[in-house]
């Protein structure tokens, strides 16, 4: 009976084990959102920053370099959802800006800005490392660029229903590439299609890098 009552504590001591091993992994992914610190807090603010070296570019084909670019950007978003992992969190795009751009466009001799106009944005940021903004109800995502040309500045106004990227934990990065836009108003000047991309790392919070579970 003793041999019996010790392989049966034997069976109940593996199993228990082997549950424990099942579902460690998952307790232990806790939010989509963490840093070093931890999950990430709803209302915590992220920031991010052209990862170095690179520059954001509107360009007028998704395979050519004739368009605008700047070599500064970068966001700043509301958390407002944080689910445990695996799922969606969502943020608040409230700012979004360009600064020090150029344009090698025929006809046109330099950039006076680079605005996002429809602020804030939806950004939903999934488990599987994709990241969709959106605008909100009955709006676009629009981007208003200011040419200076020899006959004086022009705007041209680019507009899209969505944009999609892809995080990296590497770099704690989100990247866009080639990104459609269309022209909703604007000169001949204004090329009729613009694609977006840009990289933007890290992505931090209170400093810290953010990773995407």
């Amino acid at each position: 009976m003793r041999t019996r009552s010790r392989s049966l504590l034997a069976l109940a001591a593996t199993v228990a084990a082997l549950s424990l091993t099942a579902v460690t992994p998952a307790a232990a992914a806790g939010a989509v959102l963490t840093t070093a610190n931890g999950d990430v807090a709803v209302g915590d603010v992220l920031n991010a920053s052209l990862a170095t070296g690179t520059a954001a570019t509107l360009y007028s084909s998704a395979t050519g370099t004739s368009g605008v670019s700047c070599a500064s950007s970068g966001f700043n978003a509301t958390v407002t959802a944080n689910p445990t992992a695996p799922g969606t969190a969502t943020e608040s795009l409230s700012a979004h800006t360009f600064g020090t751009c150029t344009a090698n466009v025929i006809g046109v001799l330099g950039v006076t800005s680079v605005t996002v106009n429809n602020l804030p944005y939806t950004a939903s940021v999934g488990s599987d490392n994709t990241i969709t903004v959106t605008p909100a109800s009955g709006s676009v995502i629009q981007t208003t660029v200011v040419l200076r040309t020899l006959l004086g500045s022009i705007n041209c106004v680019y507009q899209a229903a969505s944009l999609t990227g892809t995080t990296s934990n590497t770099d704690n990065s989100i990247t866009f590439t080639g990104q459609q836009f269309a022209k909703s108003s604007g000169s001949s000047l204004c090329f009729a299609n613009g694609y977006f991309t840009a990289k933007y790392a890290p992505v931090t919070d209170g400093g810290a890098g953010v990773n995407v579970n």
